[in-house]
This record gives structure tokens, C-alpha cells and sequence, in this order.
């Protein structure tokens, strides 16, 4: 019985592949259908991808958009219509990577002219508070996990988050940081060395997933 259920798997993977192709090349074609399912199908993926990177509503509800419509006017330029999804998450990160550079840069600017008592008054200021997507994990699991991250370098934490939250494959991160598959390994075998080593995350984890 085994076997059948694989091959029967495969042939639905082959096929919902097929319809994606499909649907990139006729939005190529200008077709703006097409293009809105493809934004129906990848919406959520995208904005989840965001939100846990920028822990704001409203930014990633602002960045997906800008997202979707850098895809609309760049999709002609996409050589393989299979590799639409990874094209995707390729500009979402790039997106997520300007949004911060900006930040960083207007941030600079505004604490330039600022004396240093108001300086001292804006670090300790708390950050924003965003709203949880649907509130699946308890905030004190995602804090452990913003503690964890700290402590992976910058390219272990992009490939744990791709990997493990976004939920793309070896290759496709491969794809979207410009790395090696090799390297992409490498890096994501020493952050989950780290993560093995944080034991209140594991638990955490644990008795979210008995809960759910």
C-alpha cells in the first residue's frame, strides 16, 4: 500500500507543479488573472516570511504588496516558470533586506541631531508590539526563539528561518541567498547544533505541538 500512496503523492506534486507553470507563463503573457492567482496562492507564504522578520502588521502587510507588484512588473524576466516560488521569496528577501538598510540609514539620521539625555530616553523606549498571526505559539515560545536567533550568525539564521519557517527546500535557499548547497548545509547544521543546545525552546516546542 505504501508504494501506490508515494506514487500517487508524486503525481499530485507533478501536477499542482504543471498548473504553477502554467499559470507564471500566461501571467507573462499579461494575463492578470493568472498573476492574482498566483498572488492567492503565495499571499499568505509571503506575508508570514515578512511578519516574522519585521514583528510588525502593518510593515508586512505594506512589504507584501510592494512584494507582489515588484513580481507583476518583473515576471517577463523569469527564465524558468517552474522557479516561480523561489524567484518570489528571492525579491521578498532582497525587499526585507532594503527595508532595514533604510532603517537603519533614517534611524542614523534622526538620532544624529538628538542630545544625549534624548538618546538615552529612546533606547530604553519599547519596541512595537505586533499583532500574532492568529496566535498559534504562545509569546513566550517566540521570545525564547528571538533569543535564540541572537545567537546565530547573520547566514545561519536566514537558512534556519528559510528552512524551518518558510519552508523551502536546500536547493531553494540555495537559490535565494546565492549560496552553495553545500554552504547552505553547513550553515544549517551549526544552527541546529545551537538549537539542540536550547533546551527551553525544545520544551517550549514540545508542549505546543501536544497542545495543537
Amino acid at each position: 500500500m505504501l508504494q501506490p500512496d508515494i506514487e500517487k503523492s508524486q503525481e499530485q506534486d507533478a501536477s499542482r507543479d504543471t498548473q504553477l507553470a502554467l499559470l507564471v507563463v500566461k501571467a507573462q503573457q499579461g494575463n492578470g488573472t493568472a498573476f492574482e492567482q498566483l498572488f492567492d496562492r503565495f499571499h499568505k507564504e509571503v506575508y508570514r516570511m515578512v511578519f516574522y522578520r519585521t514583528r510588525s502588521q502593518q510593515d508586512a502587510e505594506d512589504l507584501t504588496q510592494e512584494i507582489f507588484i515588484r513580481a507583476y512588473k518583473k515576471i517577463s524576466s523569469l527564465k524558468e516558470a517552474d522557479r516561480f516560488r523561489t524567484w518570489l521569496f528571492s525579491i521578498a528577501y532582497n525587499r526585507v533586506r532594503d527595508f532595514y538598510r533604510k532603517k537603519r540609514i533614517q534611524n542614523f539620521f534622526s538620532l544624529s541631531d538628538l542630545d544625549e539625555d534624548a538618546l538615552e530616553r529612546y533606547s530604553s523606549h519599547d519596541r512595537e508590539n505586533p499583532v500574532p498571526i492568529q496566535n498559534l505559539i504562545k509569546q513566550d515560545f517566540w521570545k525564547q526563539v528571538e533569543k535564540f536567533l541572537e545567537r546565530l550568525s547573520k547566514m545561519e539564521k536566514e537558512v534556519f528561518l528559510l528552512r524551518f519557517l518558510d519552508q523551502l527546500m536546500i536547493a531553494e535557499i540555495s537559490r535565494v541567498l546565492k549560496q552553495s548547497e553545500s554552504s547552505v548545509k553547513t550553515h544549517l547544521y551549526r544552527a541546529l547544533v545551537k538549537f539542540k543546545k536550547a533546551s527551553s525552546i525544545v520544551e517550549l516546542l514540545q508542549e505546543e505541538i501536544r497542545e495543537y
